[in-house]
């Protein structure tokens, strides 16, 4: 059975990507792929200093970045729901992502990747997640498909955990429904 790697790119408790991403595991196993491995990982699991060549080459390349990267490694997919700070990538998933380049370039290692995006806002992320396509081929990864999902807080229902818009329920199941398509 595929085994796929999730996690939110934030490093909030109250994350709602952290929300999308439970949302979207748990569709992927009970409606997508059956028995399907989901680990989702929480990024405040491999929290590191601030990355720069002067902390490299003072003390190499810290433990948490080997740890992530060989769970990337160990995955046969990966979902991925950014955080959009500013327009770009939240501080916690830049950092960890440019540790573990330091060990491989090719971050995603060859995986496949649903990626996803959710903001309070209209936006819904829009900026990192194209930033995340764009740049996907470069660091190793074939991204199947992408979703952004806009103003969280009127399509998700928070008591049941799910999204309540009927358009982005269906769209996350067409992108989940990609890893079924998967080689």
């Amino acid at each position: 059975m595929i085994k796929i790697l999730a996690f939110a790119a934030s490093n909030s408790s109250q994350s709602i990507n952290r929300k999308l991403i439970g949302h979207a595991v748990d569709v992927l196993r009970s409606e997508v792929l059956p028995g399907a491995v989901c680990e989702i990982l929480d990024l405040n699991d491999f929290e590191m200093p601030i990355y720069s060549l002067d902390r490299e080459n003072a003390g190499g390349v810290p433990d948490l970045a080997h740890q992530f990267r060989a769970k990337i490694a160990a995955a046969d997919a990966l979902l991925i729901s950014f955080a959009e700070h500013n327009g770009h990538y939240s501080a916690a998933y830049k950092n960890i992502f440019d540790w573990a380049s330091r060990l491989e370039g090719k971050v995603y290692a060859g995986k496949p990747k649903v990626v996803l995006s959710a903001s309070p806002g209209k936006g819904g992320a829009g900026n990192v997640l194209r930033a995340a396509v764009a740049s996907a081929p470069h660091f190793g990864a074939e991204v199947l498909s992408s979703l952004s999902v806009p103003l969280f807080g009127d399509n998700f229902d928070e008591a049941s955990g799910t999204l309540s818009n009927p358009e982005l329920a269906a769209g996350l199941r067409a992108a989940l429904g990609r890893f079924a398509r998967m080689n």
